[in-house]
């Protein structure tokens, strides 16, 4: 076989294998065996030398033909190539405009926080101010400005966070001194910075968390949300007090609920009374969500006690009036008929996202 036939039977193999060809990557490899430096075409050109003279220049323009044939060939593949490998692509890509787009889940105010700020509304609507204060207290505006007593159980170490310990050695917490950092128990300690920085009338709320060291149970958090409100102005009594919560439970639970007001201890306030709020499984009937009594506690509520007063340099025999304490957790969990208020700190869609 002559030189002349083995290019054209590399031009051949060539034209076959770019047929059967389906990728770059196996197109660059016969590339590289056909006309890289060891390729077959690259190997018969390197014989040029052994052809006679008289015919080596048809040898020569043949096989220049052959390879520009080739190369030619090899382009126009590789152009199909990369055409096709795009139409693939964008097939592949091509996003349907006739679809429905994908609907995004929005999220909802927590529970906790649907009921604080109806709560809010509520007394804003009667003309309250919505106060703020710090987490972190001293004892002074934690229990003694509210006449809480220095052997008060409350001041125990055991039913409050002590931050910063300034009691004399071997004495207990209860009696530590008004120096003494706490994270706040309750919010009644904003209400003793508003009096110090206002002068009555006050008619205020002051919601927000507070902290004691309770086990999680059913019943209690060891932390948890507070609104207590406080009203300060000439001739305030007890019917005061009373239609402004009857108003409020009938509000925040329906028109239809009864409210009932039983005498209680507070140190903060004289007289003081706990009010509860008809079942509104059983409708007052009574049964086991109620313990069969027909009625729920909601709240502590009494008229503020005239050494409060004394203690924020407000005149008692001038000014009278009323203060309550809510928890936004108990007012969830009755106002739904949630069995454990740990349900609410799980974060649990499925139980959340009915709110």
């Amino acid at each position: 076989m002559g030189m002349s036939d083995d290019l054209k039977s590399i031009e051949a193999q060539v034209k076959e294998g770019l047929e059967k060809v389906q990728s770059e990557e196996a197109l660059e490899e016969l590339r590289v065996a056909t006309l890289g430096r060891k390729g077959q075409l690259t190997a018969l050109m390197h014989m040029m030398g052994k052809v006679p003279p008289e015919e080596r220049p048809a040898m020569g323009k043949l096989a220049n033909t052959v390879r520009s044939e080739v190369e030619d060939a090899i382009s126009r593949r590789k152009a199909e190539l990369v055409r096709d490998a795009m139409a693939r692509r964008m097939a592949a890509d091509t996003v349907d405009v006739t679809l429905p787009g994908r609907e995004l889940s929005l999220g909802t105010q927590h529970l906790i926080s649907q009921i604080r700020e109806e709560i809010e509304d509520i007394f804003c609507g009667l003309g309250y101010t919505v106060e703020d204060g710090p987490y972190v207290e001293t004892t002074w505006y934690n229990f003694t400005a509210l006449n809480a007593p220095e052997d008060h159980p409350s001041r125990s170490a055991r039913d409050t966070f002590y931050v910063v310990d300034n009691a004399p050695e071997g004495k207990e917490a209860h009696v530590q001194g008004e120096s003494d950092v706490l994270l706040r128990t309750q919010t009644s300690g904003v209400q003793v910075h508003v009096m110090e920085n206002q002068q009555p009338p006050i008619y205020m709320i002051c919601p927000g968390k507070v902290f004691r060291p309770d086990t999680a149970d059913a019943n209690h958090l060891p932390q948890f949300t507070q609104v207590e409100g406080l009203v300060v102005d000439e001739g305030i009594t007890f019917g005061d007090l009373k239609g402004t919560l009857d108003y409020f439970c009938r509000e925040i639970f329906g028109k239809d609920r009864a409210t009932r007001y039983r005498p209680h201890f507070f140190p903060f306030t004289e007289p003081s009374c706990e009010v509860d709020v008809s079942c509104g499984v059983c409708g007052g009937k009574g049964c086991r969500f109620c313990k069969n009594t027909g009625w729920l506690e909601i709240l502590g509520c009494g008229m503020v006690d005239p050494n409060v007063f004394q203690y924020c340099g407000i005149d008692p025999e001038k000014y009278t009036g009323f203060a309550f304490g809510i928890g936004v957790e108990r007012v969830a969990a009755l106002r739904y008929d949630l069995p454990d208020l740990r349900m609410l700190m799980t974060g649990d869609m499925r139980f959340l996202n009915q709110f």
